[in-house]
């Protein structure tokens, strides 16, 4: 097999007169892989589209056509085979070498291969890729096939494309078109490994079992007998192929193999499996890393209902998980270096599961790679997404094609943990009035309930399939209901305060968020308008849920002032999005096992957005990221109500017991204890633990004055008695000083009275600027010292500036006292 790459030397033109003039006619440099929009940014042809209201200009791309050409020398085929090679075409094209018509596609999601043997020639060749419109493509579809209903002012579900091209409520409409994967020229001759599926499993006694699948694609006049080399790690396997055969199975055994953990559980020993495929020379290879585990998840009745809860080497795993989206809308500037140091957050955050939503894309092998080293499972969606999609030509084929080639690409990977049909899509039709929209036509149901799952069972048999996101597995029983199966958890955010987490138990919550907006110096670098309020146009332009500012204020508004001035609603919408997570995952937690997992929505952003993201897309952390620090952490004091009662509850997700020491103290804003109980409980690994409260502890002399106070030598949980509304802060109860240390710079803060959620906004000096912590509340008395690293040479004393170093007491000052 001979690949040589053919990303050099394209020029992209628009093909379209609808295009500004200074487009129009024009020829430019074109990267592959890349887009459309980065292309014409290189060239100086348009505005960043991430800039203020750019995108609002950019509104003509959606009906451009475009053509890619490049010139590439190769030698003619006198004998052998020669394909061109595409990994993904973003999204309607047609290809053409030296003028002869290769093919059409329709589905980014997936790879195409075409036979140019008859059309190389020695020297020279022309290879040209024109792309129409998708969203064009898309109203055609929709007007032959009827329409079904979706989420999006376009008929995305019409076409094999990212559902959020074309836009979100975190996310810009900017449609992009492109080569966005690398393309090649691929000759070979006798035969080549078209596919290869390994099966990984343990057998009881310990041994790691590679089943390995091999399908193997001959050339018509090949009539030689081949040999397959099989290597895992140490261990190998040599099997014969006679001429002509296609599928061969072959299993190596790995006696005493190291098992794989997620992240919090255990290493990650990853094994090297090579394939060669030989004759009188080798032929092909592929390489791959996998990994010895068994996953499952039990939805076995009980007496709550139907569980959800994930097992790893039949250890069950409360999931701490986020909700992934692409990690910036033009998926070719995303490089591996960047989903490591985004996987790295999230590891940091002590997050064990990544959700790929099914409105994005299959995410790279770089991604499933990082999750692999780093321990972080992967819920994985097939790519449809809150809308109705149709079950006829030319949709089904087309998802049917890029399923099979997905579940191949990816099964091999031992972070994948399982397959899911959709996002909403089956809730979508029980509850947003869909049947009467739909009258009579498909929706999706026999993607979910029969193309998908048989799919999963014939090529990738242990992995567990769900049919949507939420989903309840008791026929009759509605799709969200908290006591079966997976839930989202809307109502907050969209209808209900924060405190009404509280209401629902569910069984295993996927999806569950609130809205913030990002840092400061991602804001201000993408966002220019003067002044910079909520309402100012460009800031608008980068909030797309329904009413988000609206939300924002409804949210805020029961728990902390809402501001006037810009910059404390920032930071009072940052915390209170921090807040209202942290509180739906202590209590998600405090209820383990009978809920097994919480993905929040979402860890990351495709652009600078006012969003659910706990980093943003200048790979900033929000204040939300270290909420989930907090609350994910792997011991954990909570207090919480069980039935007319407040308790603490102590989690322990270590597989060593929790010898907790326990200090439980009612005290004063002002530092004064009025009640103090020490006691010592053990808590059982994997498991938690509610421990009665004192009255003298529960009842407050002052309840606008005191807090209650949970402190062990790992944990520590202070509860006031009132919302930060209703409190007696003292409006700046910290000092600071600040110096230079290597690699930035510290802050000593001390409080002389209760401090909540004290924060250092450090990009705010600095863009680079990090602080180790952030959302800490401080008793009186107490000193916390910040680190904070950064590149830059500044003033230590910009670190306390008033609007830098901020606690929610801050909030509580009236405008004209600051």
């Amino acid at each position: 097999m001979i690949r040589q790459y053919l990303h050099d030397g394209w020029q992209l033109t628009a093909t379209t007169n609808e295009v500004p003039d200074n487009v129009r006619g024009r020829t430019v440099p074109a990267t592959v892989p890349g887009s459309t929009h980065l292309d014409l940014l290189a060239s100086g042809l348009i505005t960043d589209p991430f800039l203020d209201r750019a995108e609002e200009e950019l509104a003509w791309t959606h009906r451009a056509d475009w053509r890619y050409s490049t010139r590439f020398l190769a030698a003619a085929v006198p004998s052998g085979q020669a394909e061109l090679v595409f990994d993904g075409l973003d999204t309607i094209a047609a290809v053409e070498l030296n003028g002869h018509l290769l093919g059409h596609t329709a589905n980014m999601h997936r790879g195409h291969r075409f036979d140019v043997r008859p059309f190389l020639v020695d020297g020279a060749n022309d290879l040209t890729v024109s792309f129409s419109s998708a969203l064009t493509h898309a109203e055609k579809v929709e007007a032959a096939l009827g329409r079904r209903e979706h989420v999006n002012a376009h008929p995305f579900n019409m076409i094999r494309k990212m559902a959020c091209s074309f836009g979100w409520d975190w996310g810009p409409d900017l449609q992009t078109a492109g080569i966005w994967r690398p393309v090649r020229l691929e000759r070979w001759h006798t035969a080549r490994l078209a596919r290869v599926r390994p099966i990984v499993t343990v057998a009881p006694n310990g041994t790691g079992q590679v089943e390995l699948h091999v399908d193997v694609e001959w050339a018509p006049d090949a009539a030689e007998t081949l040999t397959l080399l099989i290597t895992v790690g140490a261990h190998k396997r040599t099997v014969v192929v006679p001429a002509g055969q296609t599928t061969v199975v072959a299993r190596v055994d790995v006696p005493g193999a190291e098992l794989w953990w997620p992240t919090g559980y255990g290493d990650q020993p990853l094994y090297n499996l090579d394939v060669v495929l030989r004759g009188s020379e080798q032929l092909d290879s592929t390489a791959k890393r996998i990994g010895f585990r068994t996953i499952t998840v039990d939805t076995t009745p009980d007496e709550h209902g139907t569980p959800f809860t994930i097992a790893v080497n039949d250890k069950p795993v409360f999931v701490k998980g986020a909700n992934w989206i692409p990690d910036d809308h033009f998926l070719t500037r995303i490089t591996r270096d960047r989903l490591a140091r985004r996987v790295d957050q999230a590891v940091t955050a002590h997050v064990n599961l990544l959700r790929v939503w099914g409105g994005g894309i299959y995410e790279s092998d770089d991604f499933y790679d990082v999750c692999d080293e780093r321990g972080v499972l992967v819920w994985q969606d097939f790519p449809l997404a809150c809308a109705a999609y149709p079950e006829e030509e030319p949709v089904r084929g087309e998802l049917e094609a890029e399923a099979r080639e997905n579940v191949v690409r990816l099964m091999s990977h031992a972070s994948l943990a399982l397959w899911n049909g959709g996002n909403e899509n089956l809730w979508g039709f029980a509850d947003w009035g869909w049947p009467e929209q739909l009258d009579g036509r498909t929706w999706g149901l026999g993607y979910y309930d029969d193309l998908l799952p048989g799919i999963v069972a014939e090529l990738d048999p242990t992995r567990f399939y769900c049919p949507s996101s939420p989903y309840s597995p008791v026929d009759g029983v509605h799709p969200n209901d908290e006591n079966h199966g997976t839930r989202h958890d809307w109502q907050v955010w969209n209808q209900v305060g924060y405190q009404r987490y509280r209401d629902h138990v569910p069984r295993f919550c996927s999806e569950f968020g609130f809205q913030g907006p990002p840092a400061w110096s991602t804001l201000t670098r993408w966002i220019h308008d003067e002044p910079l309020t909520p309402d100012s146009p460009s800031f608008l332009a980068h909030q797309k849920a329904d009413d988000g500012n609206g939300k924002l204020a409804r949210g805020l508004a029961p728990h902390l002032p809402v501001p006037s001035a810009f910059e404390d609603w920032h930071w009072a919408t940052q915390l209170n999005q921090a807040r209202a997570v942290t509180f739906g995952i202590e209590h998600f937690r405090s209820w383990w096992p009978r809920t097994a997992g919480a993905i929040v929505w979402q860890l990351n952003d495709c652009w600078p957005v006012t969003s659910w993201a706990a980093i943003d897309s200048e790979e900033r952390v929000k204040p939300l990221w270290y909420g989930l620090r907090h609350a994910c952490a792997p011991r954990l004091l909570t207090f919480q109500p069980r039935g007319d009662r407040l308790v603490l509850i102590a989690v322990n997700d270590h597989d060593e017991p929790w010898d907790a020491h326990l200090t439980l103290e009612r005290q004063t804003f002002r530092g004064v204890t009025l009640h103090l109980t020490r006691l010592r409980r053990t808590v059982a690994p994997r498991s938690v633990l509610a421990l009665d409260l004192d009255e003298a502890l529960l009842r407050p002399a002052n309840d606008d004055a005191e807090v209650m106070v949970a402190t062990t030598a790992e944990a520590r949980a202070i509860l006031p008695f009132r919302e930060d509304v209703e409190l007696a802060y003292d409006p700046r109860p910290l000092s600071a000083q600040a110096h230079a240390v290597p690699g930035g710079y510290e802050v000593e803060v001390r409080a002389g009275s209760f401090a909540q959620d004290v924060a250092i906004l450090a990009d705010r000096v600095a863009p680079d600027a990090v602080a180790d912590d952030s959302l800490v509340p401080m008793l009186a008395g107490e000193v916390r010292v910040f680190h904070i690293r950064t590149d830059a040479f500044v003033d230590p004393a910009a670190f306390t500036d008033p609007l830098v170093l901020r606690c929610a007491n801050d909030l509580c000052v009236v405008p004209d006292a600051r």
